[in-house]
């Protein structure tokens, strides 16, 4: 696995594997901190950055920039001090390097690892650096007023390690009774028998030597008999330096170390510049994107959704696609024979046992939606039938995620299904759409499409919670598509996390078998399954539907 950091021209961070000593271990008696092996693991768990410079910082105490006063050593570039950024009482290092790392894995950004500062405290950070463009800065923020703090030249700023996107999401913390694991309690309770008969002993015995003041199971890897429970215990890290194909950097205790960043730093007030334009222009977008949504506002009939019948197609184009708008149409699909025939055992005798592939398991995980891969199955279909009629629950879903995988074995229900000539083109990859069949309590998260969508109920209802593409940073949009409210009607939902979302238009909508709704790109919807369910989504639209080539990942 690599992990790179890209260097703009003039760019020459100071980076090494991090060491495990601290100075404040060493000045222990006889070091004995040092016996801690997780103290010294998590020490050299990463890369440490270096100050490429020595300087004092003190703070007056007030929320503003100019509240800290930060002196450099003779001699220092202005270019490669740290910065008052952001005010109330922190002081930020721009670190001269775009780090990036395999696709699903971020960076871990913060303070080394038992490093204390005093009146000083590093700020963490998760960086999603797999496919981030832009550096980041590394910030501490001051925890006492009118105190001086100084860094040495070569004194760690900042600490990176990779850790991987996703895997906390999929995690499952239970409380378990150790008699539940009678193995685990014998061995528990020979450990602390052990360690109460180890402390008498050396409250009766002075010890021969220094190192048997201390038990070493844990620090050997074994258990209290003694017995290697794992074959990859760890007692050391060994981490890779970043390598050049160049001359190595100068080591921190050279004098070149002041003088080592000193062709970077335009560039860096550059990306400041560059950073405060982006925030300008966030906030452009926010309040037009407020301004549109009080324009709708002025008309009534803008803000609910309406039903049609017999809509043409250039008033959908009109009024509803080119608008992006949605509405529900009734009556399209009347003479589908699926609206009558498609019960659950229908389904069943007409499919037959194919193997199929569904999502399930969802219950274990609220991002069931954002991470879908750990969450395939298979199972014959008609069994899959069984599973979800004899059960209501969101833990077996065959979504649009599976259809490529069931193409085959579900093309048999086609003879069932017609044609939205009007709005819809045949000579399409999936001219008859991507279908969803699941139980009652089925849900999709909180999320916006990167296409037009129609969804077409056939069997069962559906309830959506709809919010407006113009409400977006409303629903604290936070990973891709994905909002990091997972489930507005959760009981538990803490609404002082998320205080914009009071103000979002949200519109409930009840879609019964026969109805579809056209929902727009970039509208945000939830949606839930009252009843034994099967729709079909189509984005083989007429009109352009191609803007997901455009979406900036991330």
């Amino acid at each position: 696995m690599d992990l790179i950091c890209y260097l703009h021209p003039g760019w020459e961070p100071l980076i090494r594997p991090a060491e495990a000593s601290r100075e404040w271990m060493t000045a222990t008696p006889e070091s004995f901190a040092y016996r801690c092996l997780p103290l010294n693991i998590a020490n050299a768990h990463g890369w440490e950055i270096l100050s490429p410079c020595a300087f004092d910082a003190r703070w007056g105490g007030g929320p503003g920039t100019d509240q800290i006063d930060i002196r450099l050593a003779p001699g220092t570039k202005p270019e490669v001090a740290p910065v008052s950024l952001f005010g109330q009482g922190i002081i930020t290092f721009h670190i001269a390097g775009l780090f990036r790392t395999p696709p699903g894995w971020n960076l871990w950004v913060g303070g080394s690892p038992n490093r204390p500062k005093e009146w000083l405290y590093p700020l963490t950070g998760i960086i999603e650096t797999d496919w981030a463009p832009y550096t980041f800065t590394m910030n501490w923020k001051f925890t006492r007023r009118y105190r001086s703090v100084h860094f040495d030249a070569g004194e760690p700023i900042c600490f990176v390690f990779p850790i991987q996107r996703g895997y906390l999401d999929e995690i499952t913390p239970q409380f378990v009774p150790m008699e539940a694991d009678p193995e685990l309690m014998r061995q528990f309770q020979q450990w602390s028998r052990s360690r109460d008969e180890f402390q008498a002993r050396m409250a009766r015995e002075a010890p021969q030597a220094g190192s048997d003041k201390w038990q070493k199971g844990y620090y050997r890897g074994v258990n209290a008999s003694g017995q290697t429970l794992i074959t990859d215990h760890q007692t050391k890290l060994r981490l890779a330096p970043f390598s050049r194909n160049a001359v190595a950097p100068p080591r921190p205790e050279s004098p070149a170390v002041t003088q080592s960043l000193t062709a970077n730093l335009p560039s860096l007030a550059r990306s400041v510049d560059a950073a405060r334009r982006d925030d300008l222009a966030l906030a452009k977008r926010d309040w037009l994107l407020d301004v549109l949504r009080r324009h709708r506002e002025l008309l009534p009939m803008e803000t609910r959704i309406e039903r049609r019948v017999n809509l043409s197609r250039e008033e959908f184009l009109e009024r509803y696609y080119a608008a992006n708008r949605p509405v529900i149409l009734v009556g399209e699909m009347a003479e589908w024979p699926a609206l009558s025939t498609w019960t659950p055992n229908y389904l069943r005798e007409a499919v037959g046992a194919p193997l199929i592939e569904y999502q399930g398991d969802r219950t274990t995980s609220e991002r069931f939606e954002m991470y879908k891969e750990p969450h395939r199955r298979e199972m014959p279909f008609d069994q899959f039938i069984e599973r979800i009629t004899s059960a209501e629950g969101n833990d077996s879903y065959l979504t649009a995620y599976n259809s490529a995988r069931n193409a085959e074995a579900l093309s048999v229900l086609h003879r069932d299904l017609g044609f939205l000539d009007k709005f819809l083109a045949r000579d399409a990859s999936t001219p008859h759409g991507m279908m969803w069949v699941g139980p009652a309590g089925t849900v999709t998260s909180l999320h916006h499409d990167l296409t037009n969508n129609f969804i077409a109920q056939l069997v069962g209802r559906k309830h959506l919670k709809i919010v407006p593409a113009a409400d977006t940073d409303k629903v604290y949009n936070h990973h891709h598509v994905f909002s990091e409210i997972a489930d507005l009607e959760d009981p538990g939902l803490d609404q002082s996390r998320f205080p914009l979302l009071a103000d979002a238009h949200i519109c409930d909508v009840t879609l019964n078998p026969g109805e579809i709704i056209f929902m727009p790109i970039g509208w945000w919807h939830q949606v839930r399954s009252l009843d034994f369910s099967v729709t079909i989504t189509y984005t083989n639209f007429l009109w352009s539907n191609d803007y997901y080539k455009t979406y900036p990942a991330g």
